[in-house]
């Protein structure tokens, strides 16, 4: 007993400078957060700075703006996720499938995960919708139609075909793996006993990527929750709030319109949603997780 305790202690010390980085990279900016989010300020007038108390809160929770962007956040996350998950799905299955050239198709559509978003949102604005040189507006004229300009029309939609294209190739690379890993005597067994394309889909194929599927929503809903750069670089949040996030809502408060306060309270309730989210998502992962061991 004496040794497992000097052990602990051993591990305790060694750990002790990692955990209090850590803590201090963690909690630090976060109480600065929550303190600036009690305060009247402004950097228009740093010098008239008091306490608010929960006024910043008050009037971030009444702001039509607020709420359009929770809902604006919602369908971001909620479209990416249903478009990776099903195309993900659907282009891995068919790379696991042998044909010429396979594995250089496999780095190309894994390619425009490692595109930086500001860069990749500059080629979809600049490049593929632009509404006067753009290639679907020349694609429209040559069919006969009218061009959509697609930033101002559908600017969250466009938001979340970008996103949806850069990770879509991290939703390709996970399931893939998994369905790497399903055993090919088990697709013999269902194809001698006369089961179908569909049917192999549906009762061996699919059962077995859900643990992979759980993970690619996971980790997407945590980093989409944050998408800025996009939506910065196409519409800046606009026009109105049509296409604004909560993380761009933080942002115009803070940088834009320089109030300190609100932005800080913006991000407090950024952090408690991002929390709520993540403590059911991993609630539902091991859930999932359990039942399949």
């Amino acid at each position: 007993m004496a040794a497992i305790a000097s052990t602990r202690r051993k591990a305790a010390l060694l750990l002790a400078p990692s955990v209090t980085v850590l803590i201090l990279w963690t909690f630090v900016p976060l109480a600065a957060t929550i303190y600036f989010s009690t305060l009247r300020y402004n950097l228009m007038n740093p010098l008239r700075r008091g306490f608010a108390g929960f006024n910043n809160y008050t009037y971030l929770l009444t702001d039509p703006a607020f709420w359009s962007a929770i809902q604006n956040t919602l369908i971001l996350v909620a479209s990416v996720l249903a478009i990776t998950v099903v195309l993900g799905t659907l282009i891995a299955i068919l790379l696991d499938q042998p044909f010429p050239g396979r594995g250089i198709v496999r780095v190309l559509v894994i390619a425009p995960f490692f595109v930086m978003p500001t860069v990749s949102a500059l080629v979809w604005k600049n490049l593929l919708l632009h509404p006067v040189s753009g290639v679907l507006t020349w694609v429209a004229r040559s069919v006969g139609l009218e061009p959509i300009d697609w930033l101002s029309q559908a600017p969250l939609a466009t938001i979340i075909i970008i996103v949806a294209w850069q990770w879509l190739p991290f939703a390709i690379l996970i399931l893939l793996t998994a369905l790497q890993s399903l055993d090919h005597e088990q697709r013999e067994a269902a194809r001698i006993d006369g089961a179908g394309p569909i049917a192999m889909f549906f009762f061996i194929v699919l059962p077995h990527l859900m643990h992979a599927i759980g993970v690619v929503i996971m980790v997407q809903t945590i980093f989409l929750l944050a998408i800025f750069a996009e939506i910065l670089v196409t519409t800046n949040g606009g026009p109105g709030t049509a296409s604004t996030n909560l993380t761009y809502l933080v942002y115009r408060n803070g940088l834009q319109q320089f109030n300190v306060g609100g932005a800080s309270a913006g991000g407090v309730v950024a952090v408690i949603l991002a929390n709520i989210v993540a403590f059911f998502l991993v609630r539902a992962l091991a859930r999932t997780l359990k039942k399949g061991g």
